[in-house]
This record gives structure tokens, sequence and C-alpha cells, in this order.
């Protein structure tokens, strides 16, 4: 590893996400050594779940990238750096790695002896990656697919038995009693960044835990932006209001340019894509995920025997796999989302409608104007994500939360959202994960499609991801502690 003597105690580790390999997280390693060199931050990139390893799961993976981090640990200490913090960024499905990670440290003791600092993901699938059909949607497109991608791909999807335990292995990770969960509650800092259009891979529900989607139709709301990161980074605490839009006014360029998945699908009819694309596409695809799942079952055979050596693929190959995977986003993508009805949320026990009300701009004792929003659901309970747990920010008077809570709900200016059609697992996952206090940002990337990769920068010298410059700058200036 080429440890060099010396230096800060923090470490930094960076996972990436499905079939990706460090080189994706290279943006992210530039920023962050040019804020902090090694006296104060060591940072570990893991390469040891690279590219088609990624197949074989989030548990393996998991195994993988903890006895990376406890290898680093060990080599810091023989070059004369103890390690007392640790920090855990996950990209993709490389969060969820992160999450089983967090469990095997937490059991096995290391967060006795080293502070959990942050735990941050970006665009990272917390509740898995099924779409949220009903009927016969739901087990043609959700049941197929998980089966494309081995065992990663049935647990994405939540199809898989983990440990016979009866229960997906997602369900496990949220599960408040569960070493993964408590390893989280140690974290001193704990953050999320979500797309909210044009992620093909991560939609915004499962990459923001979210019961509904509030930014379908950005013709309908007005977005609102953390000062100095607009128009970017959207308020946490105040992403949107109600849109106030005169007859006949036109969207600016940037909506136009970003759409939403309901213009995708107007734009290339599903009837055009099964009819034409699919057909040949899918035939690389099932062939390539053969050959992979078949490679994954050997190396999950072979892997307690540590008899592994780093495989990678024929460039050819890599190319074509690249292409199916891009296909299969695509389709992911056009994919419309279904809601509740009002047969199916008795199935569930959710309500079908949730609101976000826009808060009366009052003076506090300060004479200072708040015009934060309060979100609610049907039933009139409250999941507010309040809790900053991030840098600790300047001490206040109470006057605006006061204020606040004595005010109430207004009847009028509601913004509705149906509750998507999400499983009655996903929907404990967001009760759970929730008690978690994540800092959730949404992220409004403007200038390209492809706003998974944009968001950390996955190719530093593409100038169309540029605007996840922004959102990395505002992870190092304001959610990520030393």
């Amino acid at each position: 590893m080429g440890i060099p003597s010396g230096g800060g105690d923090h470490l930094c580790v960076l996972i990436h996400g499905l079939w990706g390999n460090p080189k994706h997280l290279e943006y992210l390693t530039t920023a962050i050594r040019q804020r902090y060199d090694d006296s104060e931050l060591q940072i570990l990139v893991v390469k040891r779940n690279s590219g088609t390893f990624t197949y074989d799961g989030i548990e393996l993976g998991g195994e993988r990238v903890t006895r990376e981090i406890e290898d680093a640990i060990e080599e810091y200490a023989r070059n004369g750096v103890e390690i007392r913090k640790i920090s855990i960024v996950g990209y993709s499905l490389g969060g969820l790695v992160a999450r089983y990670a967090v469990g095997l440290l937490y059991s096995k003791g290391y967060f006795d002896r080293i502070r959990p600092v942050n735990f941050c993901t970006f665009v990272s699938p917390h509740l898995g990656v099924r779409t949220p059909l009903l009927g016969w949607h739901n087990h043609i497109w959700n049941v197929i697919a998980a089966r494309l991608l081995s065992v990663s791909g049935r647990q994405l999807f939540a199809i898989d038995n983990f440990r016979n335990t009866g229960r997906p292995l997602l369900s496990v990770l949220a599960d408040k009693d569960s070493a993964f969960f408590k390893g989280l509650e140690r974290f001193q800092n704990r953050v999320l960044y979500a797309n909210v259009v044009n992620d093909r891979a991560t939609c915004y529900y499962t990459a923001g835990i979210s019961r509904f989607d509030p930014y379908v139709d950005l013709s309908d709301i007005s977005l609102n932006y953390v000062p100095g990161y607009s128009p970017i980074v959207l308020d946490p605490d105040n992403p949107i209001s109600a849109a106030i839009k005169e007859e006949n006014e036109k969207l600016p360029v940037a909506r136009q340019i970003s759409g939403t998945t309901h213009s995708a699908t107007m734009r290339t009819p599903m009837v055009l894509i099964y009819a034409i694309v699919v057909p040949i596409g899918m035939i690389l695809f099932l062939l390539n995920s053969l050959i992979q799942t078949m490679s994954s079952m050997i190396r999950i055979k072979l892997h307690s025997s540590d008899k592994l050596g780093y495989h990678r693929l024929p460039l050819l190959v890599e190319e074509m796999q690249e292409a199916a995977e891009g296909l299969m986003e695509d389709i992911h993508h056009e994919m419309v989302p279904q809601h509740l009805t009002a047969s199916s949320e008795e199935s569930v026990g959710e309500r079908l409608v949730n609101t976000i009300t826009p808060r009366k701009t009052v003076p506090t004792q300060e004479g200072v104007e708040d015009s934060s929003v309060l979100i609610t659901l049907a039933d009139g309970t409250i999941p507010r994500e309040k809790s900053d747990r991030g840098p600790p920010p300047p001490k206040s008077t109470p006057g605006p939360k006061s204020v606040m809570e004595q005010l109430p709900p207004p009847p009028q200016g509601k913004i509705e959202f149906p509750t998507l059609a999400l499983s009655h697992q996903q929907f404990e996952m967001i009760t759970n994960i929730d008690k978690l206090n994540f800092r959730k940002y949404p992220v409004f990337i403007h200038n390209d499609r492809h706003t998974h990769a944009a968001i950390i920068v996955r190719k530093p010298w593409a100038k169309r991801w540029d605007e996840g410059r922004v959102v990395v700058a505002h992870w190092l200036d304001k959610a990520f502690i030393v």
C-alpha cells in the first residue's frame, strides 16, 4: 500500500459502486486532498471489490471492504500512525457496502477505540432499486430484472433471503436492533445526497429515503437552494415551495433540459423500446449476466479460502458489458413509478397523500424572517429530518423554533404528493432509517442526463459534469468534519 510514516489520525474511506472501480472516485479523492493534507487526514480508496466483484453481493463486498480497512489500520500503525477517527463515504452501491462494513467494524469493537465521525452516501439505493409498481408490472420488471445481476441484483431488488432469516438483506441493514444500525448510530455526522431528476440508476425516493417524490413535475414547484450553492444543492429544511407562475409562462431553460421521467416516457414510448432496442441489448446483457453470475458463484465459494486473485475481463467484453448495463439503466429510467390506490393502501397500511405545507413568513425575536416548510403526512405525523449532524451551527436564540411550534398548520397552500407504491418492507426501512436523522441534501443537476455519474464527477475531464464539483464543494464545506 505504501503508507508513509507520520501524519493525521483520521482515516477517510471511499467506496465505489456497482461495476465501479477506484478511478470513479478520483475527483472526490483530489478534492479532499486539496483541502486536507496527510498531516490532517488519511485517505483509503478501497479496491478489493472492484469491477465484476461487485456482482458478488453486499455481504461479501462488505466483508472485503472491512478486511481492507483493517489491513490499512494495521499498516498505518506499523508506520507510526495510530488511527483514532474514521469517516466512511459510499457512492451508489458503495453506500450499502459501507453500511454493511460499519456493522462488521462495530461488532468487532473498532468503534470503542476509533471514533466514527462522518458517514456519507452519494446517490445510494438505501431502499433498493425496485421500481414502485403494482400488479403484473411489478412482477415483470422487478422480479425478472433482479435476477440479471447475480447476488447483488437479488439484494438490490430485495428478493433475497439473508442468512435464512426470511428477510432481505436491506431490511436487516435497517433493523434498529442490528449491528448495522447500531454502528451507524455511533457516527457523529450522517449525511446523504440524492439527485432529484435524471438519475438512471438510483432514483430520488431510494437515494433520499422518501415515501413520495416531490420532484416528478418541476413545473408545479419552486426550488429553494442552499445559499452559495445555487442552483444545484437544495435546502434540506426547505427544499420546495408552491410555484407561482404567470399564465403561459415557460419553464427555465435548465428545467427544459432536465426533464422528468414522464417527459422521457413521452419522448421514447415504451413500446418502441421493447420492440426494437431491448431484444438486441438484452441478448448481450443476458449473456454477460450469465457469465458474471457463474463467475460470481465461483468467487463466493472461494471467498473463505482466500484463493482469489484480481479478476479482469478482456477489454472487448468490458466494453460490451458497459453498453449493456447502460441499456438496463435506460430501461429502468423509463419505467413510470406508480402510486398507492385506495385498495393497495389497505394492504400496506400507508396513507395515500403526503403534503408539504409552506409556513407563513413570521418575524422572530431578532426580526429575522423564517419561511421554512413543514412536511406532514395525511395522518398528521411530522417525519422531520431536522437534526443537523453536520458541523455545529452557530448558536442563536430559541426564537425561531418557539414561534414555529406555536403556528397551527395553515389550511391552504399545501402541496400534495401521493405515496409511491413501495413494498411494506420499504416503508419499514424508511421508518427505521429516519431514526438515524440523516441530513438529506437533494441535488438538481441541470446540464446532463447522466446525473448518477455527474454528482461525484466520475470523470474529472468531462466538462458536462462540472455541476458535480459544486456538490462535492458543498459536502466538504458544510457536511464534513475533520
